[in-house]
């Protein structure tokens, strides 16, 4: 009952998705992005996330 009256937009599907998929792959590059060879680690990190949610949004939208 209560699942039918809330309305999740679209966008915030993807966010947590992507959410999801940038947890995996920061997991697997944590120790490489901060190992002193990338620049600005904080910018690494922001832009994997902004590509997995935009992963997320794709894979939503043709499913």
């Amino acid at each position: 009952m209560l699942g039918a009256s809330l309305y999740f937009p679209p966008i915030f599907k993807a966010f947590l998705l992507g959410l999801v998929f940038w947890l995996l792959i920061h997991h697997l590059l944590r120790d490489w992005i901060y190992s002193g060879e990338i620049w600005h680690p904080m910018l690494m990190d922001l832009s994997i996330f902004v590509i997995a949610v935009s992963g997320a949004l794709w894979i939503l939208a043709s499913w």
